[in-house]
């Protein structure tokens, strides 16, 4: 399966099992003033997983952009990228994890056509102290689904990510964490304020033998380490619990939350772990190795790079977002711009003229807002691309000037005198092998916030 066909069987599976499909929700939610952006298929549907009933019934389906910009500087390793399509079922009260968790199963194992044998999943290994559960009745699911697929289902308690750095998960199929498998608004059951609901989560990892596990993140390999063996999927939450001025009460609407990568979940039917490689990305490599004549393999961090924002900024000019310096529109100008950079890096021009098209055909028949906003997101594009040329020529002639050793306000001249974003530069002296002052960041705030002061004085 390409990722089209993923999401179209995504789709009739549950339209199958009584989901009423959803219309995607913007990029940005303009009644949600508490998040920049729509991170997963769960935000928009909040309230109903509080308690207030929906329209469309208590079984929910749907397909949702999203754009996380807190991984904007993770893109570039093989599996991150700010835009992504999740996946999503939802139960408001219907069923629990005696159908969920099988449903998830059949549709990786026998629609997407994933191996068994190559799947490992993660549980919550409880918290005695707020009398939480360990979660046994979903590792007791998982090891009949192992079993009756041939597959060995060892359990391990890791307990944190840091001692499965330590340790691995030994083989085995299922890992017990701790807060990683905890889920709520506000993190783990200590942090969350009084009347928020939470529960306990199933992650979905896929499993790449043939990758050579990279020591940087621990000794040994484990479902949830970023080491490169294992890529997460998807992650069934069980919104079962109530934070109470005495600790944790059951909710009375017990709640499934599922979200899946479509990307990363089409990856795994390709059996790569490289995400770039499917087919909602691999186009848009393909014409910048046509523009560079250079290849993937030897350029992949600018690929990915400009491949991934490219894509983000089409949706977010789609959205009605333009570049700014503020808000969303900060986040937008600082994907153009990182993508022009690299684009330079590959000594590929006009990424807005030579990559919208490719984006609006790929997405044609699913979003075609793109398309018939084409050349409108083009324009946005390009001036922000031309805008982002003329400063790139006049700051890194400064930054190339600053020196081996390189502080916060230098890079608040930068940012004052050429409007060069804090973090490009830093980037830029990175790559340059020249070093930050290790207070740059909050030399730079302090600068910054002293502008603002006197701006806010003199009106």
């Amino acid at each position: 399966m390409d990722a089209h066909e993923v999401r179209r069987a995504f789709l009739r599976f549950l339209g199958e099992r009584g989901h009423v499909r959803l219309t995607r929700a913007p990029l940005v939610l303009r009644d949600d003033p508490t998040t920049l952006f729509t991170g997963s298929g769960m935000q928009p549907l909040l309230p109903y997983l509080l308690g207030e009933p929906h329209p469309s019934g208590t079984r929910l389906t749907d397909v949702q952009p999203c754009l996380r910009a807190q991984d904007m500087d993770e893109v570039g390793d093989n599996r991150h990228t700010t835009f992504f399509e999740m996946l999503g079922n939802w139960s408001l009260g219907d069923y629990s994890k005696a159908e969920q968790i099988p449903a998830v199963w059949r549709f990786l194992t026998e629609v997407v056509g994933l191996d068994p044998g190559r799947i490992y999943v993660s549980v919550f290994l409880g918290d005695p102290e707020h009398g939480i559960p360990r979660d046994e009745e979903s590792a007791d699911i998982w090891t009949g689904l192992f079993t009756d697929a041939g597959v060995s289902a060892d359990r391990v308690d890791l307990d944190t990510e840091e001692h499965g750095d330590e340790v691995g998960n030994q083989g085995a199929r299922i890992a017990f964490y701790g807060r990683k498998n905890w889920w709520s608004r506000s993190g783990g059951p200590d942090e969350m304020p009084v009347g928020d609901p939470g529960g306990p989560d199933s992650e979905i990892f896929y499993h790449f033998p043939q990758v050579e596990h990279d020591a940087r993140f621990g000794r040994f390999p484990h479902q949830n380490s970023d080491g490169g063996q294992f890529l997460e999927i998807g992650n069934s939450v069980f919104m079962t619990f109530r934070r109470t001025q005495d600790g944790f009460a059951g909710l009375p609407q017990h709640n499934v939350d599922f979200g899946g990568g479509l990307e990363r979940i089409a990856a795994a039917a390709l059996d790569t772990p490289d995400v770039y490689r499917v087919s909602l990305l691999w186009p848009m490599v393909q014409r910048l190795r046509e523009l560079s004549g250079k290849s993937y393999e030897d350029n992949l961090t600018a690929m990915r790079v400009i491949t991934d924002h490219v894509r983000g900024a089409v949706f977010l000019a789609a959205d009605g977002v333009r570049p700014a310096n503020r808000m969303q529109g900060y986040v937008m100008r600082r994907l153009v711009r990182r993508a022009v950079r690299y684009g330079l890096e590959l000594g590929v021009h006009d990424l807005a003229a030579e990559l919208v098209p490719v984006v609006a055909g790929i997405y044609a028949d699913v979003y075609p807002e793109v398309a018939e906003r084409r050349d409108e997101i083009v324009a946005v594009l390009a001036r922000e691309e031309a805008a982002f040329l003329r400063t790139v020529h006049h700051g890194l002639s400064r930054l190339a000037a600053l020196g081996p050793v390189v502080t916060g306000a230098d890079l608040f001249e930068l940012h004052d005198t050429y409007g060069m974003p804090a973090e490009l530069s830093a980037e830029e002296v990175r790559r340059s092998g020249a070093a930050l002052t290790p207070d740059w960041e909050a030399g730079y705030d302090r600068l910054l916030e002293e502008q603002r002061a006197r701006s806010r004085a003199g009106r």
